[in-house]
C-alpha cells in the first residue's frame, strides 16, 4: 500500500486503488477498488481487503464521492459544430445548416470530434454516454482512447429510398459486428433509427428484428416536436409511439430521446413496453419545441427516465450538471409545480437510471458495482455551506466542481488534469477548420 499518488503513475495504473476519506451519504468513508475495476469494500478499515497488493492511493479528504454521470443521448462528434448554427427553428436548423455540413464529414473528423466530447464529458464528471452518429468505428477509437464507456449506434436514415436503405442496412450490420468483435466491455453496440420522419417502415422493421437477433439496444428520437407528431398522424394514421410499436421498435432495449409531445396513453405504452426515455431539456428549450417532456406521467407509469445533453450543435454543452439543473427547473416551470423532479431525483436520473438504461451496472457506489466514481470539491463556493449535498450538486454546482473521475477503476482525471488534453483540443480545432474548408471550397 502506498500513500497519495499523483502524476502519470496514477493514470497508467491498472491495479487496485484505494480512495480515502471521502464523504458518502453524509459519512466519511474509504473506497477499495479491486484489479477488475469493481468496488471491493467500503468504510473505515476497508483497505484490509486489498492488503498485500500493489495498491495506489487517492486522498479524497475534502471531497464528495458520487456515482459517475451518464449521458443517454448524444451526437458526440457534433462538438465540431458547436456554435456553427444557433438561434434557428429545428427543421431549418437541420435542413439548411446541419445536414449540409455533415455531408462533408470524414472518419477522422468524427474521431477528433468524439475525442473532444469525451474530454469535455470527463472534465464534467460523465463516465458513460449513448451516441448516435456516423463513422462509428472512428468514434469507438476515440472512446477506447478516453477510457470512458459508451453505447454506439450508426444513425440510420433512408428517407424512404430503397437503394439508400440497403446501404444503411449494410452500414448498420458492419458497425454492430465490428463493435461486438472488439470484445471491449466499455463499448456496446446499438442500432440507431433516426426518427419516424427519416426512416421508412421497412427500415424500422428491419432494425427492430436485427436488434432482437443481435441482442443490442435501439436508440431513436421520438415525438420531439408537434410537427413530427402531426406528420406521422397524416402519413400513417398513428402517433409516433403507436406507429413505432407496430414496427417492433418499443422494447426494454430501447432508449427514446426527447418524448416531449407524448400524451398520457403513450406514457402508459412506454411503461408497458419497458422503454427508457432520455430527457434533453436544454436542447428542447433552445430549439423551442414548445412542450416539456411529461415527466410526472412517465414517472407514474414507472418509465425509467434518464438525462441527455443532445449534441453540441443544439445545447451547446455536454455538462450533465447543467442538464440536471435545467431538467428540474423546466419540469417545475412547465408543469407549474415546485415539487416536481426534486434534486435527489434529478441526480438519480443522471446516475443509476442512466447506467441501467445503457447496461453499465447499477450506477451506485456500492460493493460489487463497477468503480464509476467522481469526486466533487466539498469546500468550493458552490458547496458552501453544505446543508444538502444533492441540492448543491444539482442547483449550485457545474462540471468544474469535479476534481477526480474514475471509470471502471481507472483514473481518467485527477486534480482537474486529463492526460493529453492540449493535444485533443488542438486536434479537434484543426478538424473543425478543415471540415468547414471542405464544405465551402
Amino acid at each position: 500500500m502506498r500513500g497519495e499518488t499523483v502524476g502519470e503513475e496514477l493514470f497508467r495504473h491498472r491495479g487496485p486503488l484505494l480512495v480515502r476519506n471521502v464523504l458518502i451519504d453524509q459519512q466519511v468513508a474509504d473506497i477499495c477498488i479491486n484489479e477488475a475495476g469493481h468496488i471491493e469494500a467500503m468504510g473505515k478499515g476497508a483497505e484490509t481487503s486489498l492488503r498485500g497488493q500493489d495498491t495506489l492511493e487517492i486522498d479524497g479528504r475534502g471531497a464528495i464521492a458520487l456515482p459517475g454521470l451518464v449521458n443517454t443521448h448524444t451526437h458526440a462528434a457534433m462538438t465540431l459544430l458547436r456554435g456553427y448554427a444557433d438561434d434557428m427553428n429545428l427543421q431549418e436548423w437541420l435542413e439548411q445548416k446541419i445536414w449540409p455540413l455533415e455531408a462533408h464529414l470524414k472518419g477522422d473528423d468524427v474521431y477528433w470530434g468524439t475525442k473532444l466530447a469525451c474530454l469535455e464529458m470527463t472534465k464534467s464528471g460523465t463516465i458513460a454516454f449513448n451516441d448516435m452518429y456516423f463513422f462509428m468505428k472512428d468514434a469507438a477509437r476515440a472512446v477506447i482512447d478516453s477510457g470512458m464507456k459508451a453505447v454506439l449506434s450508426y444513425g440510420f436514415i433512408d428517407l424512404g429510398d430503397e437503394d439508400r436503405r440497403e446501404r444503411e442496412i449494410h452500414a448498420t450490420e458492419d458497425v454492430v459486428n465490428y463493435l461486438l468483435g472488439l470484445k471491449n466491455p466499455r463499448i456496446r453496440p446499438a442500432v440507431g433509427p433516426h426518427a419516424v420522419y427519416t426512416v421508412s417502415d421497412e427500415g424500422l422493421r428491419w432494425l427492430a428484428e436485427f436488434s432482437e437477433v443481435m441482442g443490442v439496444a435501439i436508440h431513436i428520437h421520438v415525438s420531439e416536436t408537434e410537427h413530427e407528431v402531426q406528420e406521422c398522424l397524416s402519413k400513417f394514421g398513428r402517433r409516433p409511439p403507436a406507429y413505432l410499436d407496430s414496427c417492433g421498435i418499443l422494447t426494454p432495449r430501447t432508449i427514446a430521446a426527447h418524448c416531449c409531445w407524448i400524451d398520457k396513453n403513450e406514457c402508459a405504452l412506454l411503461g408497458k413496453k419497458g422503454v427508457h426515455v432520455s430527457h434533453n431539456p436544454q436542447s428542447n428549450m433552445k430549439l423551442a419545441v414548445n412542450r416539456a417532456m411529461p415527466y410526472p406521467s412517465l414517472r407514474k407509469n414507472n418509465v425509467n427516465v434518464t438525462l441527455g445533453t443532445d449534441g453540441c450543435a443544439s445545447n451547446n454543452s455536454l455538462d450533465m450538471f447543467e442538464t440536471m439543473k435545467c431538467a428540474s427547473l423546466l419540469q417545475k416551470f412547465f408543469w407549474n409545480s415546485g415539487t416536481i423532479l426534486p434534486a435527489k431525483e434529478a441526480l438519480t436520473l443522471a446516475t443509476s437510471n442512466g447506467a441501467r438504461a445503457l447496461g453499465f451496472g447499477p450506477g451506485k457506489i456500492a460493493p460489487g458495482a463497477p468503480a464509476d466514481i467522481i469526486l466533487i470539491d466539498r469546500n468550493g463556493p458552490c458547496n458552501t455551506p453544505l446543508h444538502n449535498v444533492e441540492s448543491n450538486v444539482v442547483y449550485a454546482c457545474n462540471g468544474s466542481a469535479v476534481n477526480t473521475v474514475i471509470c471502471n477503476g481507472k483514473v481518467l482525471m485527477h486534480h482537474r488534469t486529463v492526460p493529453g488534453e492540449a493535444g485533443i483540443i488542438a486536434g479537434a480545432a484543426r478538424a473543425a477548420e478543415q471540415l468547414l474548408q471542405r464544405a465551402f471550397s
